[in-house]
């Protein structure tokens, strides 16, 4: 397999953690999203979504990290990070898509671009905006964790498809200096994945297109 990816990229971040957890190797193509390497025509051609992550199997080719984990999950069951039960598979993409629905896509790379280049927005209220979707985004979260959240990890004593959202939403936001404080249980959950070897292996800093 290979993995299309960018270091500092939550959902290739995401991706990267989930073929941790169930150890499967994999070529890592780096795609610097800074250099704008996404938008090249080559790479169109491979993703016409124009982004990160993008998982090459054989002749198989997928973009979309819930996409990407559904198919690992699907292909290596073991260890399972989407539940087959259907109340827990429930809860679990409940929180994932908090954060890849509701916080990540309005304070990704291209949309803070957007808001800078195009619509002259300056440094501080760039900032004020990410850290609002922030506050909300993760406001929710706790709130689902407070609510049907159980054990070490989001749902229970093993990391699903939750874990891997979450730790890389924290990081994000940690990098931008949020004020996480308001969310206990959130930092309890991501203290504790970054405790797991697998995510220690899947972080940006490990990457070999890191760059600090």
């Amino acid at each position: 397999m290979q993995l299309h990816s960018f270091f500092n990229s939550s959902t290739s971040y995401r991706v990267r953690i989930a073929l941790a957890l169930k150890g499967l190797p994999y070529d890592y193509l780096a795609v610097n999203l800074r250099k704008l390497e996404q938008r090249g025509a080559d790479y169109v051609a491979l993703n016409p979504s124009a982004g990160v992550p993008l998982l090459v199997d054989g002749e198989f080719r997928l973009s979309q990290s819930l996409a990407i984990i559904d198919y690992l999950d699907a292909t290596h069951p073991e260890p399972r990070l989407i539940p087959a039960d259907t109340v827990q598979r429930a809860r679990v993409l409940e929180l994932s898509d908090a954060i890849s629905c509701d916080i990540h896509p309005v304070n990704n790379m291209r949309i803070l671009r957007y808001l800078k280049d195009v619509l002259g927005a300056t440094e501080e209220q760039r900032n004020d905006w990410y850290r609002h979707w922030i506050a909300e985004g993760l406001g929710a979260v706790e709130a689902l964790l407070a609510r049907h959240g159980h054990g070490a990890y989001c749902f229970g004593d093993a990391p699903t498809l939750a874990d891997c959202c979450l730790v890389p939403q924290v990081a994000n936001a940690q990098r931008m200096g949020c004020d996480l404080s308001p969310y206990p249980r959130v930092l309890r959950v991501h203290e504790h994945c970054n405790a797991h070897p697998a995510f220690q292996q899947a972080a940006p800093a490990r990457q070999p297109d890191y760059i600090q």
